[in-house]
Parts: structure tokens; sequence; C-alpha cells
């Protein structure tokens, strides 16, 4: 089952499924199937992290140049909020990470990378100047 696994991760699956289904607990592959599903969690936290990354480079882009805000910006801003919010909901149990500095502070980064590239502006805070509620709140708008 392992040189299947490194060679289709995909045949792998559906066959780790067929067994599951079918009740042929003995010949599954316990210890990729835990290792995939710990992947799955792995990359819902990215999804949450890249999300608040592009909100808060738009928050940081609306804050430190005003001259040119946009309704793209907005946009962006509104449809980040509401994904975020909709990956919370159906997520309950990613909510913690919102009142992780450490988790925080890692997309607050990256938020700056892409502002930066963005805007080659090089004048961004060390660290993040809004709270959750702030950032998260649809009419809130830095500056």
């Amino acid at each position: 089952m392992s040189k299947l696994y490194e060679g289709d991760v995909v045949a792998w699956a559906y066959e780790q499924a067929a067994l599951l289904r079918s009740g042929e607990f003995d010949r599954i592959d316990a210890l990729n199937i835990a290792e995939e599903i710990e992947a799955v969690a792995r990359s819902e936290k990215r999804e949450l992290a890249s999300r608040f990354a592009v909100l808060l480079c738009h928050l940081l882009k609306w804050r430190f140049q005003p001259a040119l805000r946009s309704q793209s910006w907005q946009r962006t801003m509104r449809d980040q909020r509401a994904a975020i919010a909709s990956h919370l909901a159906k997520m309950p149990s990613l909510k913690p990470l919102l009142d992780n500095e450490e988790w925080l502070a890692h997309a607050f980064n990256d938020a700056v990378r892409l502002a930066s590239e963005q805007t080659g502006l090089d004048e961004f805070p060390d660290t993040c100047p809004w709270t959750i509620q702030q950032i998260l709140d649809p009419d809130f708008r830095p500056g």
C-alpha cells in the first residue's frame, strides 16, 4: 500500500475509501490515512491564515495609501471577511486561532510582505495595530 501512496496518492485515496466503506479494516493503510487527515486540518488552517493575510494587506493599503482607495479594495475586504466568517462557521475548531497572538503575528507578517510587494512601501508597523474585532468588522476601515 505504501508504494501506491508514494506513487499516486489519488488512486491510494480512492482505494482506502473503498476499503473503509467495505469494512476491510485489516487492509487499510492507517498510518498514511492519519497523516492525510492531519494534512486536511493543516490545509484548513493555511486557508484561514491566507484569507487573513489578504484582508490585512488590504487594510494596510487602505490605511497607508488613502489616495488610492478603491471599490476593488473594499470588495476584497468584504469578500475576505465573508469567506473568513463562512470558514469559521463551517469549522468552529479554528476559532481559537483568532486568540493566538503567534498565529495573528504570522498572518500579519504575511500581510506586510504582500502589501510591501504590491505598494513598494516599507513603512508598515511591526505588529498588527488592530484587534480581531476590528479586522472582522464589516464596517471597519482604518484611517
